[in-house]
């Protein structure tokens, strides 16, 4: 076949088929018929084929017109039809997608069933699953579409175009979905570290670690139950904890006190008071007193009298003294 650079990409028997698509069968006969292929070909000339000049490619138009009179309806008309009755699903598998529908119409035209024709009834095959998978994408709410699209591997120059979206946009949910595919990533290594162990063993790991409720659903595979029992069972530990924790710090902080008035013994008393007068001797400033009192791990309760009723003390040590 010889054409020009501007025709390359449509094979000559595909523009054959196009063209008779805007022929009346009716007035094809005789003269007319000759006619009309002597337009059709000086049609193609002037889209760059050589058609009227070159044996071989007319005879393959006289041969597509008799093939088209014979069954009385353009090629093109049920190629057109069967592609357009494709649904997603069909054309799951776009090479045996364009087997089942070349074989189908084969039966009927026979032309099409040459393996130089294959490809291009593949790449039509394939440009009805854009189509498709476009339709379907706008159809999607929020970003589900650009998602859609690009989980089907779709350019990025396609998807942008389709739904009219800005390329900083598409950027935004490509990184969205590469930090999800990392996530999920985190969540099977920590799956791994629990491989073997109960379903609220393994749920509890993922919520310590701060997976979302959706994915432990996902990858644990577990129910909402198993998830709101292991979150009560954290909570009632986390409870227990904080118990423990205010008991512990309950006691430091009478630890730090020291004992009460009546549990100081008479000689520890005599000696408390002697060191809080040696540093109020050194000190009248409360703060500086206290801190040195609890330095000297002289029990709060006398602190308190020594900066509030110093007084007191004289009294504290007579009943010490007996």
């Amino acid at each position: 076949m010889t054409t020009s650079d501007k025709t390359k990409e449509k094979p000559l028997w595909l523009s054959i088929e196009e063209n008779f698509l805007e022929l009346d069968l009716q007035d094809l006969s005789g003269e007319n018929r000759e006619a009309a292929i002597q337009r059709i070909a000086g049609k193609l000339d002037n889209a760059g084929y050589n058609v009227s000049h070159h044996g071989g490619n007319l005879l393959q138009l006289r041969w597509a017109m008799d093939d088209m009179q014979k069954v009385g309806r353009p090629l093109m008309k049920d190629l057109s039809d069967a592609i357009a009755a494709l649904s997603l699903e069909d054309v799951a598998d776009q090479y045996i997608a364009t087997g089942k529908l070349i074989n189908d119409l084969a039966e009927t035209w026979h032309e099409l069933k040459k393996s130089e024709r294959r490809p291009d009834v593949i790449q039509m095959v394939e440009k009805a699953k854009l189509d498709l998978l476009i339709n379907k994408a706008k159809g999607l709410p929020d970003d589900e579409g650009i998602r859609f699209l690009i989980g089907e591997k779709v350019a990025d120059e396609v998807i942008t175009n389709a739904l009219s979206i800005t390329e900083e946009k598409l950027g935004e949910v490509h990184t969205l979905i590469k930090e999800e595919k990392a996530e999920l990533a985190r969540v099977a290594t920590l799956l791994e570290a629990v491989e073997g162990k109960s379903n609220e063993e393994k749920v509890k790991h993922l919520l310590e670690n701060n997976v979302s409720e959706n994915l432990i659903i996902e990858m644990a595979k577990v129910d909402q139950g198993v998830i709101d029992g292991a979150k009560q069972a954290m909570e009632a530990a986390l409870k227990e904890q904080q118990r423990l924790a205010e008991e512990a710090a309950a006691r430091k902080k009478e630890e730090a006190a020291g004992p009460s008035l009546d549990n100081i013994p008479p000689d520890k008393m005599l000696e408390y008071i002697e060191s809080i007068r040696e540093i109020m001797e050194f000190s009248d400033e409360e703060k500086e007193i206290r801190v040195m009192c609890d330095q000297s791990a002289i029990p709060k309760c006398l602190v308190d009298i020594a900066v509030s009723e110093p007084d007191r003390l004289d009294e504290l040590e007579k009943k010490a003294e007996g």
